[in-house]
């Protein structure tokens, strides 16, 4: 949210640059994050849940959970 326009950002605004490193890089590299509280500038952290779910909602489900859960379970060892 950031790096968009702060007052007028929406997941269509930021849809090309998720499509692009889901595309690059696949669901199974990539990690959900946020840059909070830097991102309450743009957004709510519920907004910035909301948009990440939004621009992952084509997925399947199990590249959703390594999105949301498994890249990072992987990743840091947990």
């Amino acid at each position: 949210m950031t790096e968009a326009d702060w007052s007028s950002w929406t997941v269509a605004v930021l849809r090309p640059w998720a499509d692009t490193v889901l595309d690059a890089f696949g669901p199974d590299r990539l990690m959900f994050g946020s840059d909070w509280p830097v991102c309450t500038l743009a957004a709510g952290y519920a907004e910035v849940l909301g948009a990440a779910r939004a621009l992952t909602g084509y997925l399947r489900e199990e590249e959703r959970r390594a999105v949301f859960e498994g890249t990072a379970t992987r990743g840091y060892g947990i």
